[in-house]
């Protein structure tokens, strides 16, 4: 008599023997939950800088092209997208003005922001051979609050 370990399909006694097979669906659900984790912390990643609320303006007029400063809530200055120290203002407004077309700066402040720390970047800007200084705005009712 001789004992197989998977069951045969010929006539006599079932064998439950051991099948070792990996179960993936378990696997496959840690990977679609990491998926998800993944796809959410990089949306709030690319969306980080770009949460300035903007005052409100009743003539609202299409900002125009330059250099780009804008100064979050907490104090973080991006020119052009890029973050810069405080203590590197200066020099990265003059790089940034001297690679631009028009020699405007235009501040894009939170509502927030004090007044003693616009003056000062606008002030830097003037400094680093700005011609023209905007603040940007928005339309009423786009506020959001």
């Amino acid at each position: 008599m001789s004992i197989s370990a998977l069951p045969s399909d010929e006539g006599g006694d079932d064998f439950d023997g051991i099948v070792a097979e990996i179960n993936v669906t378990p696997l496959t659900d840690i990977f679609l939950v990491l998926l998800i984790i993944f796809m959410v912390t990089t949306t709030v990643m690319q969306d980080e800088g770009k949460n300035i609320d903007l005052p409100t303006a009743a003539l609202s007029e299409e900002t125009p092209q330059g250099v780009t400063v804008a100064v979050s809530l907490d104090g973080q200055i991006q020119i052009n997208d890029r973050v810069v120290a405080e203590a590197d203002l200066l020099p990265a407004l003059e790089k940034a003005l001297a690679a631009a077309d028009q020699k405007i700066v235009v501040l894009r402040g939170d509502r927030r922001v004090l007044l003693g720390q616009a003056v000062n970047i606008l002030d830097l800007a003037q400094q680093a051979g700005a011609k023209g200084i905007a603040l940007a705005t928005q339309p009423p009712g786009e506020d959001g609050g």
